[in-house]
C-alpha cells in the first residue's frame, strides 16, 4: 500500500516544478499578469503574485483541455468528485491524499472558468452550478476534518467555527449581489480559505505535526468570521 505521505511528496514536487518554470518565465519575460486576477485583486492573506503564478501555471492545461473538447461543466463536476474524495480521505486520516485531491479540486474550480472564457461558453447556469459545487466541496473538506476530530471537542469546535466562516463570507457576498450592492472586498475569500486549509493538511502530513491543521483552522475561523461581520456591516451601510 502506498504510504500517505507520498501523495504529499508528489504534490510538493508539482508545486516545485511549477515554481521553477515560473521563475524561468520571470527571468526571461518578467512577471505574468492575469486580467482576471487583476479584477479580483490580492490581499494580505494571499498576494496577487501567488494568484498570477497560479493562473499562469494552469494556462497550458486550459488550452490542452479545450483542444481535447473538455467542457467547463465537465470540469466543475470533476472538481466536485475530487472535493468529495478529499473529504473522505480526511475522515480516514489520509491527509496527504486529501491535500492532493483538494488541490486538484481547487485547480478544477479555476480551470472551469478559464475554459468557459476561452470557449465563450460561460452562462448564468454555469455560474450557478460552479457556486453550488464550491459550497459542497468546501463542506466535504471540513466535514472530513469534523469526522477526524469527532472525539476532540476543542478541535471539533474549531472546525465548526471555520465552517461558519466559510459559509458566512460566501453568504455576505451573495446577499450583496442579490440586494444590488457591490460586494465588499475582504479577507478569507474562497481561494484564500482553500490555500490555508490545504496547506495546513499537507504540512501536517509532511512533518507529522497535527497542530498545523489546528493552526490553519484557527486562522480561517478567526479571520473568516471577522471578515464576514465586516462585510455585513459594510453592506448594511450601503443600504442606508
Amino acid at each position: 500500500m502506498v504510504r500517505d505521505v507520498y501523495f504529499t511528496y508528489f504534490l510538493a514536487g508539482l508545486c516545485a516544478l511549477a515554481g521553477v518554470a515560473y521563475a524561468v518565465r520571470v527571468a526571461m519575460r518578467g512577471v505574468a499578469r492575469s486580467e482576471r486576477v487583476g479584477r479580483i485583486g490580492g490581499t494580505m492573506m494571499v498576494g496577487q503574485e501567488i494568484m498570477d503564478w497560479t493562473y499562469w501555471s494552469v494556462e497550458p492545461i486550459v488550452r490542452g483541455l479545450v483542444a481535447m473538447g473538455v467542457t467547463a461543466n465537465g470540469l466543475t463536476w470533476s472538481a466536485l468528485v475530487l472535493g468529495l474524495g478529499a473529504g473522505v480521505a480526511l475522515g480516514f486520516d489520509m491527509f496527504g491524499l486529501a491535500a492532493l485531491l483538494a488541490t486538484c479540486s481547487t485547480i478544477g474550480d479555476i480551470l472551469d472558468g478559464q475554459v468557459a472564457r476561452l470557449t465563450k461558453t460561460g452562462s448564468m447556469r454555469g455560474e450557478l452550478l460552479d457556486a453550488a459545487i464550491d459550497r459542497y466541496t468546501e463542506f466535504a473538506f471540513l466535514a472530513g476534518l469534523a469526522f477526524h476530530y469527532r472525539e476532540s471537542p476543542a478541535e471539533l469546535g474549531l472546525v465548526l467555527a471555520a465552517l461558519l466562516a466559510c459559509f458566512m463570507v460566501s453568504y455576505a457576498s451573495a446577499k450583496a449581489e442579490a440586494l444590488q450592492v457591490e460586494p465588499p472586498r475582504g479577507l478569507m475569500r474562497r481561494h484564500e480559505r482553500a490555500v490555508y486549509l490545504i496547506t495546513g493538511v499537507a504540512f501536517a502530513s509532511l512533518f507529522g505535526l497535527p497542530i498545523l491543521v489546528t493552526a490553519a483552522l484557527a486562522i480561517v475561523a478567526v479571520v473568516g468570521n471577522v471578515a464576514a461581520i465586516l462585510r455585513l456591516v459594510r453592506i448594511g451601510r450601503a443600504l442606508r
